[in-house]
């Protein structure tokens, strides 16, 4: 363990980069808790994941706007398809869902079945590389999550299924090329799950703090530990979302004694 890996400048972008996906994630993962359907973003990320993968093969520069590009498409076709299926088979919505993202799982694995650099590249889109993330990579997020969120606050009850799910669809793809498909699942279900019965503001300010604490922890442990930083955050996030809901089931002490 050596605390001389706590390199501000390595952790702080990766920290703010949490921030910012926790920022949309928190509330619409209360939505998606809400509407039954907690798969959705796995599903949506996956496609996305997909998406990139296919740009790849298509040798598209990666990171650049073609790829930005195929993610977003197909996150959009993966998002209509299921604003499709809600409609005509609302019973079997989430086995649908799963569906969809077992089948974007091994589409990946097909397309990149001939690439010796393959499993990395996998590896990447499912646990991300939060530590690489620069400031300046950070803007045109922040930007983009502003928009998503004005909309989602002042359009929330306008928007409709399908508004959701493009919303939503648009949301997955810029987090999922900043933090990896599994920290966007972990970011938007377990705050989700930690507030479940609370209500209002304080639910989502709740639903933010415990999410940023999972952040910071789990970036802390894998810098002293050497430990790998995505995987390590959901572990974190998983734990403090369970310690709070442990802790708010705790009867008060002087109800305890009465």
């Amino acid at each position: 363990m050596s605390f001389e890996a706590l390199d501000v400048s390595i952790l702080g972008p990766a920290l703010l980069a949490g921030l910012l996906v926790l920022t949309t994630h928190v509330p619409m993962g209360r939505e998606v808790l809400g509407r039954g359907i907690i798969f959705i973003d796995l599903a949506v990320a996956q496609v996305s994941g997909l998406g990139v993968i296919a740009s790849d093969r298509m040798h598209l520069q990666l990171g650049g706007l073609g790829v930005e590009i195929a993610a977003g498409t197909a996150a959009v076709l993966g998002a209509l398809l299921l604003t499709w299926s809600e409609r005509r088979f609302p019973d079997i919505q989430e086995a649908l869902i799963g569906i969809l993202f077992v089948l974007a799982a091994t589409g990946g694995i097909l397309l990149l079945a001939g690439d010796p650099h393959g499993g990395e590249q996998l590896k990447d889109l499912l646990v991300g590389q939060i530590l690489w993330v620069s400031p300046t990579s950070l803007v045109p997020v922040a930007v983009l999550y502003a928009a998503v969120l004005a909309l989602w606050w002042n359009l929330r009850g306008r928007l409709g299924r399908i508004g959701f799910y493009l919303l939503f669809a648009v949301t997955v793809t810029a987090s999922v090329q900043l933090v990896g498909v599994y920290l966007v699942f972990a970011s938007l279900i377990v705050p989700a799950v930690a507030t479940r019965g609370q209500e209002g503001r304080g639910a989502l300010a709740t639903g933010f703090a415990l999410g940023s604490l999972g952040y910071a922890v789990g970036l802390v442990l894998s810098a002293l530990l050497d430990l790998p930083t995505g995987a390590l955050i959901v572990w974190s996030l998983a734990a403090v979302g369970m310690l709070w809901r442990i802790f708010r089931r705790q009867p008060a002490a002087g109800a305890a004694g009465s």
